[in-house]
């Protein structure tokens, strides 16, 4: 066993990417929450985990950094894309990969240096419908609902890429804060109206072809870009007619280009970036036993 791990980044979002069979321990939800530490592990926002499929070329598994699993993520998708390509194991530049948030298409853009620095990920179709979150509230549609949080109402739009996002709109010119990201993020991700738990974005629109975000990660926190929250604030930006597609998904920590079909089918694109590869030492790995 190599116990070798690979890290990259998209738009700061970082992620941790292995494969389970070479490694001498379990992805337990104890060693995810050691390994993704900033200070006692290697730190990210979350491992990706080679796993085996029926259905696509590459199957995968995505932890967030609490130990729980996520259904897909976009920029995790890109990600192990370019871990897919840096290690030799995939050497065509279009390909399949399954996730327990549904089948996605990768499109990797080789640069001049030989290397994936970024891709096209057909993400699936958006749904706004309650089941699919889950959502507890009695609803057609979660579009422009109320919710109590924070001693204040608010309305939101309920998305689900493949995985659950709760989205709150200010009017063009009415940003959010970091410190109201901090204390409504918690509370949304935790409302009783999802009974899973949900991906929180603060939204503002900024023009007619574009959005601003702060994003709250379920089981993660506050992160600097999510590809998953992007499609899913894009979804629901053109849905309540503040945009129109195709969306820039602005975020702290950069840019990503989504497509929103008539039919509410994503289309991501965006940069990603490869940070180092190493080996996980001896006694880190007696820790973790």
């Amino acid at each position: 066993m190599d116990n070798e791990f690979f890290k990259g980044h998209g738009l700061g979002n970082d992620y941790i990417a292995v494969d389970p069979a070479a490694l001498s321990f379990e992805l337990t939800p104890d060693n995810i929450r050691t390994i993704c530490d900033r200070h006692w592990g290697v730190g990210s926002d979350g491992i990706l985990a080679l796993a085996p499929s029926q259905k696509a070329d590459f199957g995968l598994k995505i932890y967030n950094p609490d130990g729980s699993e996520a259904e897909k993520s976009g920029n995790g998708l890109r990600i192990f894309a370019r871990y897919l390509h840096a290690t030799g194991q995939v050497q065509k530049q279009q390909f399949t990969v399954e996730t327990e948030g549904g089948l996605v298409s990768i499109d990797l853009h080789i640069d001049q240096h030989g290397d994936a620095s970024s891709a096209t990920v057909e993400m699936g179709r958006a749904t706004f419908a309650p089941q699919a979150l889950p959502c507890t509230l009695e609803a057609e549609e979660l579009v422009a609902q109320p919710i109590d949080v924070g001693g204040q109402t608010l309305t939101f739009t309920g998305v689900s890429v493949g995985n659950p996002h709760c989205i709150v709109f200010r009017e063009q010119g009415a940003w959010w804060t970091e410190d109201e990201l901090r204390s409504l993020g918690p509370e949304l991700e935790n409302h009783p109206l999802f009974p899973r738990r949900t991906n929180v974005q603060l939204a503002v629109p900024v023009e007619s072809h574009a959005i601003y975000i702060l994003i709250w990660e379920r089981g993660a926190g506050e992160t600097q870009a999510s590809g998953s929250s992007a499609c899913a604030a894009a979804s629901a930006a053109v849905r309540l007619g503040l945009v129109k597609s195709p969306v820039a998904v602005k975020a702290p920590g950069g840019t990503l280009h989504i497509d929103v079909s008539a039919s509410y089918d994503l289309t991501m694109k965006g940069p990603v970036s490869e940070v180092a590869r190493g080996v996980l030492s001896p006694s880190f790995l007696r820790d973790l036993h």
